[in-house]
């Protein structure tokens, strides 16, 4: 069976930014010549799994039942929240897919800590033998695989050493050097950049939104980030993010940061890896600063970021960053979230 006829411009549609990526991607399904086995790279909410959708529709049909497993969906989020709550061995007995459509799966991170599980990837491997239902292929999105625990990687490296002939494996990750090397080896790997002002005007216009709106500016790029973004709690991470930098560059007491730490420890819902992007952005910023250029996502808090910027070191960033990096892998173990950012309100003292 022959892959259906298309144009590039009209493979993707809603699809913004990455034009080269798309392009490749497209022509892979006119010409029939589509490895077994693709990771999409690239930061998060740059538009990695909807990609991967648009693909596996241009190659499947049936679009809108393929979009069903958009993990931004109300449903969806609403069903991954209440997988949370659940025991561990619940999760195992039941592994997380969404399978709107017959010949495409997705296996998204599940539970607390948002990891790909081994129980998942047996689940992929009992479902690889099944044959299409419709047309020569089946597609199975591995979202974020990065966030696999060891036992789940390497489960799915012997998938991945012979997949069935009707299987396209599709995986998206965050930080491909997260991955084992042999499951980046055995992969065709496409990376996707941020998005410029004009590729976010253009996304910003579909959705009826101004291009200088805040959420598409907090964004930074990321069209997935603008559409999920719950302003009220961005702007309570970030004022709670901005003191833990003034706090840390010696332009506020430490007195300043404990009541926000108080918080953050004591609420049972907010994650530190959401505080954690928060100070990426925000460190950005400041570094954009320091070397004379205009900050990105926060110029509403130009004067907080310029009075960081002009008192601190190179050193002190380093410093900086490397702990936030570190209290990135500590975030997939439970860490308590005030005890880790206490730690960095103190570093530069």
């Amino acid at each position: 069976m022959s892959a259906p006829a298309m144009s590039i411009e009209t493979s993707f549609p809603d699809f913004y930014g990455n034009a080269a990526v798309a392009q490749s991607l497209a022509t892979m399904i006119r010409q029939d010549r589509i490895p077994q086995t693709l990771l999409i790279a690239g930061p998060e909410g740059v538009g990695k799994a909807t990609l991967v959708r648009r693909f596996a529709a241009a190659l499947l049909g049936d679009v809108e039942k393929i979009e069903q497993d958009d993990l931004s969906r109300k449903e969806n989020v609403e069903t991954l929240a209440e997988r949370e709550k659940l025991p561990s061995d619940k999760r195992s007995d039941d592994p997380f897919v969404l399978n709107s459509h017959p010949d495409f799966l997705t296996f998204p991170p599940d539970g607390p800590m948002r990891q790909i599980s081994i129980q998942q990837m047996r689940l992929l491997k009992e479902r690889a033998s099944f044959t299409p239902l419709r047309g020569k292929y089946r597609v199975f999105l591995i979202d974020q695989i990065d966030r696999a625990n060891e036992q789940a990687a390497n489960s799915l490296l012997k998938i991945l050493e012979e997949p069935p002939a009707h299987l396209i494996m599709v995986m998206t990750a965050e930080n491909i050097y997260d991955l084992l090397p042999t499951i980046r080896s055995r992969a065709v790997m496409f990376h996707l950049t941020s998005l410029d002002e004009s590729e976010m005007a253009a996304f910003a216009g579909s959705r009826g939104w101004q291009p200088k709106e805040r959420r598409v500016l907090l964004a930074g790029g990321a069209p997935g980030l603008s559409v999920t973004l719950d302003l009220d709690a961005m702007d309570m991470r970030r004022e709670r993010m901005m003191t833990l930098l003034e706090v840390a560059s010696g332009q506020s007491r430490y007195s300043a940061w404990i009541k926000h730490s108080e918080s953050i420890s004591a609420s049972k819902s907010e994650k530190l890896e959401a505080y954690l992007k928060m100070l990426y952005a925000l460190l950005e910023d400041v570094l954009l600063v320091r070397e004379g250029l205009p900050v990105r996502r926060n110029p509403d808090m130009k004067k907080r970021i310029d009075a960081v910027a002009a008192g601190t070191s190179f050193e002190w960033f380093r410093k900086v960053i490397a702990h936030v990096d570190q209290l990135v892998i500590f975030s997939r173990r439970n860490v308590q979230k005030g005890l880790a950012l206490d730690a960095l309100a103190l570093i530069g003292r």
